[in-house]
């Protein structure tokens, strides 16, 4: 028979790694905590309809990548490709939105089938942060102080530079539009084939183009910021005198466009080279008009993603996960003889005494010389041992795995005693 395997790009995650992930996301959900942002969930299969409508259809996202299929009743579904329209169909959908701010985030897996290379897979997963209902340039500070502080706690602040831009109001970018279009036009042979068809269905993209010939073409472009309308310009000027008074350095970046229909006025990514070439880390921007444009009442938002496979590359080229966190066990409790359920006991009043201790009971017998071995491959500092003398007197005999120390023979309360001395922080649990 064929050996079954997961499918490209879609990939297991063991438990030597997940440790890894346990501490990324503890470390990013603190953060959220500490700005009193709350979570919300929703499905990861959604009507196509809602990424045609927000994403655009003329985007290489809706053209190329997106899992799509139909369901048993023909209606067509997609395996969510980000979380910004889901979130704000789940708002709507849920009376959230109209008059009410919110301040949200999100993580979890979402679909793309590009082609898979490092930190980039078509099963990938993101930590979206979205706010709705506030217009002012300060809850742009906010959001962008927050993934500040996330990468700062993480250890990799001085390893991510801040690019800003702003993409305007929607007539401002209509007039740079035409503006681009015609200084392109003049160049059009020399343009990548990506750029050529950009031309007519979505010209701002072509600024983001990696194509060096291309980019040589844009150094004499017109200038986005220098089209923006009297509004967006003092919004623009107004972020940037925040995060210069908040100490958050940054880079004006006027080709920086983010590659959703949706973005209008504030557009940011935090980047790094530390990974080879420059990739993003986490990226976002103002998207006033999308809940409008789904069908909502017009509602100011803003928010960010955060590729987590790509960040956490970013922490193990820079060395910057904490030791010990593939640790599973602190505590093997060895079983010697007919005291099964003697063992089963001890090890449950043990956990309700001291409810942060990672103890594994040994289960499927074996004799004492083997269970050792079993305790001393687990990565316990200490084995406890309960023979059939220790389950007559109501004992246990604790012995040190990692350091030269006496065996001992406790009762059950001292050997807890023994355990909280070991480990104070289990005291604080």
């Amino acid at each position: 028979m064929k050996k079954l395997q997961a499918i490209r790009g879609m990939n297991d995650l063991l438990p030597d790694e997940s440790g890894q992930w346990q501490y990324l996301e503890n470390t990013l959900k603190s953060i959220l905590q500490q700005y009193s942002y709350r979570e919300i969930r929703f499905p990861i299969v959604e009507s196509t309809e809602l990424f045609k409508r927000s994403i655009g259809e003329v985007t290489d996202i809706v053209e190329k990548e997106m899992y799509t299929f139909d369901d048993r009743n023909g209606d067509s579904l997609t395996l969510r490709p980000e979380g910004t329209a889901s979130c704000v169909r789940a708002c709507e959908q849920h009376g959230l939105l109209y008059n009410q701010t919110q301040r949200l985030w999100y993580m979890g897996p979402m679909f793309r089938h590009e082609r898979p290379q490092k930190g980039r897979y078509r099963q990938f997963h993101q930590l979206g942060v979205e706010v709705f209902g506030m217009t002012g340039p300060d809850i742009d500070a906010e959001v962008l102080l927050l993934s500040a502080r996330m990468l700062r706690a993480l250890g990799v602040a001085d390893q991510v530079t801040l690019q800003l831009n702003s993409l305007g109001s929607s007539e401002a970018r209509a007039a740079y539009k035409t503006a681009l279009v015609d200084y392109l036009n003049q160049y059009r042979e020399q343009l990548d084939e990506d750029s050529q068809r950009r031309l007519t269905s979505n010209p701002l993209r072509i600024l983001d183009s990696k194509n060096p010939d291309t980019q040589k073409i844009l150094d004499g472009a017109p200038v986005l910021l220098e089209h923006l309308d009297e509004a967006s310009a003092a919004h623009f000027e107004q972020l940037k005198a925040m995060l210069t008074e908040a100490g958050v350095p940054f880079e004006v970046n006027p080709r920086l466009v983010r590659g959703l229909d949706y973005y209008g006025k504030t557009a940011f990514e935090w980047v790094t080279d530390a990974l080879g070439a420059q990739g993003t880390v986490c990226a976002g921007g103002r998207y006033d008009g999308l809940v409008e444009q789904l069908g909502g009442k017009p509602t100011p938002a803003i928010g960010f993603g955060i590729g987590l496979e790509r960040l956490l590359l970013l922490l193990q080229a820079t060395g910057q996960l904490p030791e010990g966190l593939d640790r599973r066990t602190q505590v093997y409790l060895v079983a010697v003889g007919e005291v099964q359920s003697s063992a089963m006991r001890s090890a449950e009043r043990l956990r309700d005494a001291l409810p942060g201790l990672q103890l594994l009971a040994h289960c499927g017998g074996g004799s004492f010389k083997s269970q050792m071995k079993k305790a001393d491959k687990s990565g316990a500092d200490i084995a406890l041992i309960l023979g059939e003398d220790e389950a007559r007197n109501g004992q246990l005999s604790l012995k040190y795995l990692r350091e030269d120390r006496p065996q001992e023979t406790l009762s059950l309360d001292q050997t807890i005693e023994q355990l909280r001395a070991y480990w104070p922080a289990l005291s604080n649990l």
